[in-house]
């Protein structure tokens, strides 16, 4: 459907809005969590404010975008948002943790809510040609959370207390509502359908037991029950398989991906979460570690990172909707996020800092270059009653490639440093602190073992971009459609103006 300029402008500083309350309200909350664990007494159980969230989000991400494919996208925008907000007021007032806990499970289903349907909005109300400009704007919000949520997630919990990091969601979500109610157009859905309780069943089993097998896998009294957790994983994955395939409304529409564009596109999306979202959480410690940085200076890399994602994000959703063509972004994206990974494998450590910073601003620019762009094009490819659909599955490979490739590498990492340091050291209790205090050598051997561990990481991940090229390559050439009505058949490539 078509829309007024002004109304359009309207739509998109609501959802853009609400796209950074949910991305900001995963990032905001890590320089908390030491604060609310304490407060609440119990540290033991920290870690699940954060999982308890992504777990959530996850696990609703197909579900959602069945909903809002048969209810219509506005309706579930709207509901996600408002109890998004009675979530962050109750997280605030939590009492104790698993009261917090709750809260947080809450606040991701409901930012799934937010995130998809804000993608899936912007589908139903533009053009393919116009799609990728906006679709980077809303993008924009993941790299702006993780640039300001962390110092914004400090200064509020220093100066106002930890309950505001959550209540700050209440007067911007409350404006992102007005706008949203007004500007948001009433979007049919497809009506009553028979529901896939069994695939939603074996997806939530299957998303449970990952997440839970990745969280135990570093804990050496976890292990048995790790292995457990994988194997039902993988049990309650095939049996998702085997019931969509038969299920006459799938929770994922495995037809969809027999269209190239769309196989392309989510291979595409999944790179980014395995070969990039995975390591930036270990991008500190590791120049803290071997290049002797302090914690605020080795923050300036990923820094460094994020910030070349946001402006070639942006930068690409314009340039192609002004010329329509599309396929050229994600190769050379991919080939300067392989280049860049593999430079950083070959660079040696204790090197000036800036030269890593402008080898992963060149990951970040190459990654940026499709990020948002890859869910426009599956979009233009996928039929409308399917929408939501096909949103929800390019964006839950990204989040599962990333849980599962952060897992492996934290493990990676453990292994390879207990493995090669000396006896005279515990890597349980080995801190950037401890290691700055050593002797010069002492700080020399664990820099080159930090340097050896994280080298084959790096290959890894190149070669995971280098996949990538591959899947951009499968893209079908062509232009983006000036036409307002989506693509009609899921058979179809992205149709050219």
């Amino acid at each position: 459907m078509t829309m007024s300029p002004w109304r359009l402008r309207l739509l998109i500083t609501s959802l853009l809005t609400v796209s950074i309350l949910g991305a900001l309200d995963h990032t905001i909350v890590s320089t908390s969590l030491a604060t609310v664990a304490g407060e609440l007494g119990a540290l033991e159980h920290m870690s699940w404010i954060v999982v308890g969230y992504t777990l959530a989000s996850t696990v609703l991400l197909p579900i959602i975008g069945k909903l809002g494919d048969a209810a219509g996208p506005r309706r579930i925008f709207l509901a996600s948002l408002v109890l998004f907000l009675l979530a962050s007021l109750a997280c605030g007032f939590a009492q104790d943790m698993p009261q917090l806990i709750a809260g947080r499970v809450v606040q991701g289903m409901s930012s799934a809510g937010l995130h998809l349907m804000s993608q899936t909005i912007v589908a139903e109300v533009t053009s393919p040609r116009e799609r990728p400009r906006y679709m980077a704007i809303i993008g924009a919000a993941f790299p702006i959370a993780i640039l300001v949520g962390p110092v914004l997630g400090g200064l509020i919990t220093d100066y106002w207390g930890w309950e505001w990091v959550f209540w700050i969601n209440i007067p911007f979500g409350l404006i992102a509502l007005v706008l949203a109610a007004v500007a948001v157009p009433a979007l049919p859905g497809f009506g009553r359908r028979r529901f896939d309780i069994a695939g939603s069943v074996a997806f939530t089993i299957a998303m449970v037991a990952l997440v839970l097998a990745v969280t135990w896998v570093g804990d050496p009294a976890l292990g048995a029950a790790s292995v457990i957790a994988f194997v039902v994983a993988a049990m309650a994955f095939a049996a998702f398989f085997l019931i969509e395939l038969r299920a006459p409304e799938p929770l994922v529409p495995l037809r969809l991906f027999a269209n190239r564009t769309v196989a392309a596109g989510t291979a595409l999306s999944a790179i980014i979460g395995l070969g990039l979202f995975s390591i930036t959480a270990y991008l500190p410690t590791y120049f803290q570690m071997a290049y002797q940085t302090s914690a605020t200076v080795s923050g300036l890399v990923p820094i460094a990172t994020v910030f070349g994602m946001l402006v070639s994000n942006l930068a690409s959703g314009w340039l192609v909707s002004r010329t329509g063509h599309y396929r050229v972004y994600p190769i050379v994206g991919t080939a300067l996020g392989a280049a860049g990974l593999l430079a950083m494998a070959l660079l040696p450590v204790g090197l000036p800092l800036w030269v890593p910073m402008i080898v992963m601003a060149v990951v970040g620019i190459g990654t940026g270059a499709f990020m948002s762009l890859v869910v426009a094009v599956v979009q233009s490819a996928a039929p409308r009653r399917d929408m939501g659909a096909v949103t929800a599955s390019v964006n839950l490979v990204r989040q599962v490639g990333s849980t599962v490739a952060t897992a492996i590498i934290g493990g990676v990492i453990a292994v390879g440093v207990a493995t090669q340091l000396p006896g005279s050291l515990d890597a349980s209790t080995l801190t950037p602190q401890l290691v700055h205090q050593a002797p010069t050598d002492v700080q020399a051997q664990i820099a080159g073992i930090y340097g050896d561990v994280f080298a084959p990481v790096f290959a890894a991940l190149a070669i995971v971009y280098a996949l990538g090229i591959v899947a951009a390559v499968l893209l079908p050439a062509g232009r983006l459609s000036d036409e307002h009505d989506p693509a009609p058949t899921a058979s179809t490539e992205p149709v050219t103006a």
